[in-house]
């Protein structure tokens, strides 16, 4: 009796760890596609629509973890003028597209990246901004529901200012309509907590370090599981750009409640 109790141990361990070793070997996805889109119309004595949606890839090879994301958001207002005239205006507009890969290395949750991105903003502190840039990446912490990563590097900056631009060279040369280049420092914190089975909770900081203009983005985001593809994201954006024309804002911030699914 003692022996067949013994073997049914045995076989049930057996069991269950053969089934853990087979959910932690469970491979990723070779590509993790997800949309996102979200739109509100208003009415009354102002009619403004906005439009916010996006695409990210995520590519998973063997030795290289590729991302590739694509953005924009539209907005437009409409407000009747003295003349009793409805004049339709657009008060924002932005897109912005980047690619970034990721190459592991032998150590665990460590790879080096290489990362370019372009900026298209009609209303922000600069009309374009491009940037290259390459580096190291790290794991700092990890658990059964979070983990926290990092990434710095060095990279080029190539940025255009506004053609209304009220900023002077040293020259006393207005600048809007220019261009200029720099040599930057990024670097980047991502943190996801998984809530619960149905509730993610994301934090990502991004910096980009340069002699003319220092940049820094952070994305708060809560992310609720409506199906088992379907999200709501709601999410908070702020920009920061420490050196910016005398009429344009410094920050800039967004607060955004979109859809995501998952293919």
């Amino acid at each position: 009796m003692k022996l067949k109790v013994l073997t049914c141990c045995i076989l049930m361990a057996a069991s269950a760890n053969a089934a853990a070793e087979g959910k932690a070997k469970k491979p990723k996805k070779v590509w993790d596609v997800t949309s996102e889109v979200g739109a509100i119309i208003t009415s009354g004595n102002t009619e403004t629509t906005t439009l916010k949606g996006g695409i990210k890839a995520k590519h998973n090879l063997t030795n290289w973890n590729n991302e590739y994301k694509l953005d924009g958001f539209y907005k437009e207002d409409t407000r009747e003028n003295d003349a009793g005239v409805d004049v339709t205006s657009r008060t924002n507009e932005k897109y912005s597209a980047s690619v970034q890969g990721n190459y592991k290395l032998n150590e665990d949750n460590s790879h080096l990246f290489v990362f370019g991105s372009y900026v298209s903003d009609y209303f922000g502190a600069y009309r374009s901004e491009a940037v290259i840039s390459v580096g190291y990446g790290q794991r700092l912490f990890e658990n059964d529901d979070m983990y926290l990563n990092a990434e710095i590097g060095p990279g080029v900056k190539r940025f255009e200012h506004q053609d209304d631009s009220t900023e002077l060279d040293d020259d006393g040369e207005l600048l809007a309509g220019t261009s200029e280049s720099e040599f930057i420092g990024v670097g980047k914190l991502d943190y996801q907590w998984q809530i619960s089975e149905n509730a993610r909770f994301t934090q990502l900081i991004a910096v980009e370090y340069g002699d003319t203009n220092t940049k820094t983005t952070s994305e708060t985001a809560l992310l609720t599981k409506i199906n088992g593809s379907l999200q709501m994201k709601v999410a908070y954006n702020i920009i920061h750009n420490s050196d910016v024309a005398d009429d344009k804002e410094n920050t800039d911030t967004e607060t955004s409640l979109t859809l995501v699914y998952s293919f």
